[in-house]
């Protein structure tokens, strides 16, 4: 089968660079499927899903578009009508794979149609931010951020080698075949590296029990990621014993997943044990970009570029209170597990971050708020001693084969 490639771009702006990556592309076997995006001029280049129908998509016509002159919207319009058309192409096996190219706007437009993709689907960007933070457009998707180097501005000998290689990278993203999905059952676990020798373990042995086990590593992102495969439906159960994200997210930290961790799986009824793993630490950068309103409290150097900052019996409160209240609105079996000699290595006794009663203050308010039909076990060991990894992989076992 003819493997077919969709463009997406302004066809107009751009469409010198895009008839040129259409030939590479072409010149490999592949066909293109070309999706129109722009409102400025005319168009350089033939589309199959014109930028009529996108901005119909959009909830708008392309000529109230120009005549609004507004850039912005614009962008939005066609943005919400790229992701849904393109999401159609996908789905019915129009496209096999899809290619952008742009500024912040191409990249933007580009990037909202991809991550409406599946995990897997072979999607690239060949983008002039590629360098930067691109968390905004890459979200939780595996979307490939190519560096332009110069900008996406005509045909020279810069730019020719990159379009070049980057047509021969979607074209080699798309042509790999992905081996079938066994059957195992798919859990998920959170990781951090202060966690890393209880989430090991616990890893090992799901996996000696012939689980497929997905390790997220709790930057934001991953606890993200965890949650978008939860809503999706992929996950069997999931091991949640790093919540450290929500140290980050009530108190400023860079590494937040937002508001809404956990959500998901409580929605779904996922099967889930909770651990309040290192929400002894919130995360900053460099130690030169921690907050002067806390150039007070204790601060841990985890390396150049981590500076973990000790919580606050008040902020473990919180915590504990938010962790509850996730766990009440799940529809399936939750429990909470508690380490009593501290949530992780740097809070276990001795260490930099060791601190009973604030841990304390996290187990209380979980107690206090959770509902009775949730369990919580307390055990008298750090958060990475064998011990404590043994009994959570035994009660998610036991959520899975349906014993209380």
């Amino acid at each position: 089968m003819r493997r077919i490639i969709g463009m997406i771009g302004a066809m107009d702006s751009k469409g010198t660079e895009f008839a040129f990556m259409k030939n590479e592309i072409e010149r490999r076997g592949f066909g293109v499927y070309v999706f129109d995006t722009g409102v400025i001029g005319e168009p350089q280049l033939h589309s199959d899903i014109s930028r009529e129908q996108i901005a119909a998509e959009g909830g708008s016509s392309l000529e109230e578009l120009i005549s609004l002159n507004d850039r912005g919207k614009a962008m939005g319009i066609m943005s919400s009508g790229a992701a849904k058309v393109i999401a159609k192409a996908a789905s019915s096996g129009v496209i096999h794979g899809l290619v952008g190219m742009g500024g912040t706007a191409g990249t933007a437009v580009a990037s909202s149609a991809m991550r409406e993709l599946p995990i897997g689907f072979p999607k690239l960007i060949v983008s002039t931010v590629a360098a930067g933070n691109t968390r905004e457009y890459v979200g939780t998707k595996d979307i490939v951020m190519f560096p332009a180097v110069v900008d996406v501005s005509g045909i020279n000998r810069i730019s020719r080698a990159i379009f070049t290689r980057a047509a021969g990278a979607i074209c080699g993203m798309t042509e790999s075949e992905v081996m079938p999905a066994n059957d195992r059952k798919l859990i998920a676990a959170s990781m951090f590296g202060n966690t890393t020798t209880c989430v090991e373990r616990a890893k090992a042995q799901l996996e000696a029990e012939k689980m497929e086990v997905l390790v997220f590593h709790c930057t934001g992102v991953g606890g993200q990621t965890m949650e978008s495969l939860a809503e999706a439906g992929l996950l069997g159960g999931i091991l949640d014993l790093t919540t450290t994200e929500w140290a980050d997210e009530i108190a400023g930290g860079v590494f937040s997943a937002g508001p809404n961790r956990g959500e998901a799986a409580a929605e779904r009824g996922i099967p889930q044990v909770i651990a309040p793993g290192c929400v002894d630490m919130v995360n900053f950068h460099a130690r030169a970009t921690v907050p002067v309103q806390y150039a007070g409290r204790n601060l841990y150097e985890w390396n150049p570029n981590i500076t973990l900052m000790r919580t606050t019996p008040e902020e473990n409160m919180r915590i504990g209170r938010i962790l509850a209240e996730k766990a009440n609105a799940s529809s399936g079996p939750v429990a909470f597990l508690l380490p009593m000699r501290g949530v992780s290595i740097l809070g276990s006794p001795g260490q930099a971050f060791w601190d009973p009663d604030a841990d304390r203050a996290c187990f209380d308010a979980i107690r206090k708020h959770v509902k009775d039909s949730i369990p919580v076990y307390e055990m008298d060991v750090n958060i990475n001693d064998p011990a404590f990894a043994d009994r959570a992989v035994n009660l998610l076992k036991g959520m899975l084969a349906g014993s209380p």
